[in-house]
C-alpha cells in the first residue's frame, strides 16, 4: 500500500493501535459494528484522506500532526480479509466467538527530534503480528454489539534488519452500533495496553551507555503502558463518500514505568478526522 504524508517538523511515531490502528479507526473501522455480510460487495477500492494528531510515543511530551492520503482495498473473503477491521485471516469458532490473525504497525522516529531521547538510538518502524479473540457478549439491538476483544501481538522492529521487541496485549470492552439513524455509526471502547519487559524497555528504558544527569539509568518492567478510552463515529455522506472522526484518551499515570525519565505525561489525547471515497466495487455480492 502506498502512503504519502506531509512531514511535520520532526519524525514521530506511536505504536500498536498507535498509527496503523488509528488509521483503521479514522478509516471508519472503529465506527462500525461487525459488518453484516449479506449484500456487501466482495471487494471495494477507493481513497482515504485524513489528519491525525497524536503523541510522538506513549507518554511523550512531543506531539505530531500528520495529513495522510492513500489508496485502500477491501476484500471480504470467507477467511482471508482486508476490510475496515484490519488485514488478516479470521475464523468463526462458534456463535459469538471469532478468531482472527492480523498485523498492524507504526512509523519510525528520530531521537534527535524528541528532546528527552537526544543521543539515544532512534525508534524504528514497528510491525505487530498476532491473533485476536473477539467475544460477543450481547447484541442489544439490530446492528449493535457489546463485546470483549483480546488481541495479543508480537512486535518486530525494522531498523537495519529485523529485531524482536516483545509482546503487546490490548484487552478492551467494545460497544458498536453500525446504524443509529441518518447514516451514522458509532463505537465506544475502553481497555488496557500491556507490554512485556522487552517492549517497555524499548520505550522507557535508559541503558547506562545513554544515562546522563538529567536522564538517569532506568530498567523498565513488564506491565501496564496505558488505560485507554476511545470514541469514533462515521457518517455516510453518499453511497461512495464516508466522513469519520476519532478521539482517544490514554492514561499513562497508572503504568508500571511512570518513574522512567522518558515517561513525561500522565495522559494524552489522540484525535483525527477524515474522508473515504469508494471508486469501484465488485458486482459480486456476499450471500448471493
Amino acid at each position: 500500500m502506498s502512503l504519502s504524508f506531509k512531514r511535520p517538523s520532526h519524525r514521530a511515531r506511536f505504536t500498536s493501535t498507535w498509527v496503523f490502528s488509528a488509521l483503521c479507526a479514522l478509516w471508519g473501522g472503529s465506527a462500525l459494528a461487525q459488518e453484516p455480510a449479506a449484500g456487501l460487495p466482495l471487494w471495494e477500492i477507493g481513497a482515504f484522506a485524513g489528519s491525525l494528531s497524536a503523541p510522538a510515543y506513549p507518554a511523550s511530551v512531543e506531539r505530531f500532526t500528520r495529513i495522510l492520503v492513500l489508496p485502500y482495498v477491501i476484500y471480504r473473503g470467507d477467511v482471508l480479509r482486508a476490510d475496515r477491521e484490519g488485514v488478516g485471516a479470521r475464523w468463526q469458532l462458534a456463535p459469538g466467538y471469532q478468531f482472527d490473525f492480523g498485523a498492524s504497525g507504526s512509523f519510525a522516529a528520530s531521537s534527535a527530534d524528541v528532546a528527552v531521547r537526544q543521543n539515544m538510538p532512534d525508534l524504528g518502524t514497528l510491525v505487530e503480528v498476532g491473533p485476536r479473540l473477539r467475544i460477543t457478549l450481547a447484541r442489544p439491538g439490530p446492528g449493535m454489539r457489546v463485546g470483549l476483544d483480546l488481541p495479543l501481538r508480537g512486535v518486530v522492529e525494522i531498523h537495519g534488519g529485523l529485531q524482536s521487541r516483545g509482546l503487546v496485549f490490548e484487552p478492551a470492552l467494545v460497544l458498536e452500533a453500525s446504524d443509529i439513524g441518518a447514516g451514522w455509526s458509532l463505537a465506544a471502547k475502553g481497555g488496557l495496553v500491556w507490554g512485556d519487559q522487552q517492549l517497555n524497555q524499548y520505550f522507557y528504558g535508559v541503558p547506562l551507555a545513554y544515562a546522563t544527569q538529567l536522564r538517569p539509568y532506568f530498567e523498565a518492567q513488564s506491565g501496564l503502558i496505558s488505560a485507554r478510552i476511545s470514541l469514533s463515529a462515521s457518517h455516510n455522506i453518499s453511497p461512495d463518500v464516508r466522513f469519520f472522526g476519532y478521539a482517544r484518551l490514554d492514561q499513562y499515570g497508572l503504568g508500571s514505568n511512570t518513574n522512567s525519565p522518558l515517561s513525561l505525561q500522565t495522559s494524552s489525547p489522540t484525535v483525527g478526522v477524515g474522508l473515504t471515497w469508494t471508486l469501484g466495487r465488485s458486482d459480486t455480492r456476499l450471500g448471493n
